[in-house]
């Protein structure tokens, strides 16, 4: 049986504030939108001290330079659903961002169909690490993390160790650089993907059975859930998404050079650690992810802003990968124990023994 690296899954027992008094209703409505509100006042508060940071300047450089770690959040999100970790979103785009530009500038590539070759390149890579998983029964953290250091090795041989420059299509780097209204489209790729993942992993079969498998393997499959389909197809839309935002990252810096990469990795598992503990607490889902990246983007911005040292960034994200971590374990024990009580309460056992009855 696969192991499972992270839980996806834990029910949380109704508190109604006409019921249960505004007390738990209180702490409920905390633990659910709490890092939502923390990131409402680091807004108000870095405004307060320093008004030029109300500004749609900055709204335009956080969504710019935040916005493909998010796209990288919510494609690490994916394989924790089903309880994996892919390592790869930080790997993953180091390969993929040079072979964006090295497809269109040493071979002639048009820039269409050198993005397609990198999503279906990036695919492929996908189903090898989900076989590597799932049929090769192998902890996902390490076959990501040694298939993830050979991607690393390929980057490097394929480049030489050298930046990949040349002259690229306007239309390529118009991928990233083009705004909306003001708002740089690569908000909008985030806003279309998280939108999208979101109906399918909390409106369909689709994303139930995923959530089924991250929760208990053993018992997804004793339902007819195929465990092994559901983790491949995991790590491969993961996959597929890492690469899209190896596309960005060459349409945005138009040069190609293995150092670029591995400065994703932790921020993006940050914001999917991190949105495991809000708006569904012991639960990875979607919009957590988006709250996550958003709470690292204003306080990193904030942080820059007011003269914070070189090293602070990574500092923040560390301690903030500790943190999620914790608060995310806690949550996923304390739904666990709101499910023991919601089973050993009297009417669940009434029921069950009615049941009994019923069905001797």
């Amino acid at each position: 049986m696969s192991k499972t690296s992270v839980k996806s899954t834990a029910l949380e027992q109704r508190v109604s504030l006409s019921q249960d008094g505004i007390g738990p209703w209180l702490m409920q409505v905390l633990t659910r939108y709490g890092l939502l509100l923390l990131c409402i006042a680091l807004v108000v508060l870095f405004s307060l001290i320093a008004p030029s940071f109300a500004s749609m300047l900055t709204v335009q450089a956080i969504l710019s330079s935040k916005s493909k770690i998010a796209l990288l959040a919510l494609a690490a999100t994916i394989p924790m659903i089903v309880g994996k970790i892919d390592l790869n979103v930080g790997f993953g785009i180091v390969l993929w961002h040079i072979l964006a530009i090295t497809l269109q500038v040493e071979y002639g590539f048009s820039w269409q169909m050198a993005v397609l070759t990198v999503l279906a390149v990036s695919a492929l890579y996908g189903l090898l690490n989900g076989i590597l998983v799932a049929l090769a029964d192998i902890d996902s953290f390490v076959a990501t993390l040694g298939s993830g250091t050979v991607l690393y090795a390929i980057a490097l041989w394929h480049s030489g160790g050298r930046q990949i420059v040349g002259d690229l299509p306007d239309a390529f780097t118009a991928l990233h650089h083009t705004e909306i209204g003001g708002i740089p489209i690569v908000a909008f790729y985030v806003l279309i993907v998280a939108v999208v993942l979101w109906l399918i992993t909390e409106h369909t079969p689709l994303g139930r059975c995923m959530y089924a498998v991250g929760g208990n393997p053993a018992a997804a499959r004793l339902n007819g859930i195929s465990v092994t389909r559901f983790t491949i197809g995991a790590f491969i839309a993961s996959s597929v998404l890492t690469g899209f935002s190896g596309v960005l990252i060459a349409a945005e810096q138009g040069v190609g050079q293995a150092s670029v990469g591995m400065d994703y990795l932790l921020p993006a598992l940050v914001g999917a650690f991190l949105g495991s503990t809000t708006i569904r607490p012991g639960r990875v889902n979607v919009w957590g992810t988006v709250v996550g990246i958003a709470i690292l983007a204003i306080g990193i911005a904030g942080i820059q802003q007011f003269g914070g040292e070189f090293w602070v960034e990574p500092l923040f994200n560390g301690a903030t990968l500790l943190l999620s971590i914790t608060l995310a374990g806690y949550a996923q024990r304390r739904r666990l124990l709101n499910q023991k009580a919601v089973q050993r309460s009297p009417t669940v056992t009434a029921d069950k023994n009615n049941q009994k009855a019923i069905n001797p």
